[in-house]
């Protein structure tokens, strides 16, 4: 794995490594709705221990043969301010490098839908990686096609 892929990697396991992660909010922009918008984006919350993710965003512009994207860690001391990591990586370049080029193909062409992530199922995926101090957390994804900002994903969270 590539040093720029492994950080990525690890960006995502460090904000859902810790079983007392929770998710607190989650916003979506699209900044070319000529390219993409989401028919929707949001935190549903089903109780107080079960929460989850779901996001859909329609591409009208495809297949896409160029995508990278630009994680950024948060964290809350007075504001928001930069922690650990600000990461871009070439999305078809990784996809394109795993044993899923099926995937990677169908991804490029097809609307993008991600339902019902709940912080369980991540934790049980990823934990214990590294410590990782108590606090508020944003991850800030922008998601670039042809060079050109499309859209913004941020995912607040807190860890307890």
């Amino acid at each position: 794995m590539c040093p720029k892929h492994t950080e990525l990697f690890l960006l995502l396991a460090l904000l859902y490594s810790v079983s007392k992660f929770e998710f607190t909010n989650i916003n979506c922009t699209s900044l070319d709705k000529t390219f993409d918008d989401f028919e929707y984006c949001y935190l549903k919350s089903v109780n107080r221990s079960y929460k989850y993710l779901s996001v859909k965003v329609n591409l009208f512009k495809t297949p896409i043969a160029k995508v990278k994207v630009r994680g950024t860690l948060f964290k809350r001391f007075n504001g928001y301010k930069p922690f650990m990591f600000n990461v871009t990586v070439d999305a078809c370049r990784f996809l394109n490098n795993t044993k899923s080029s099926p995937i990677a193909a169908y991804l490029l062409q097809h609307d993008l839908i991600m339902d019902k992530l709940e912080i369980g199922f991540v934790n049980h995926q990823v934990t214990k990686v590294l410590p990782f101090p108590e606090g508020a957390y944003l991850l800030e994804t922008h998601w670039i096609a042809y060079d050109i900002d499309r859209a913004v994903v941020k995912v607040y969270g807190t860890l307890s």
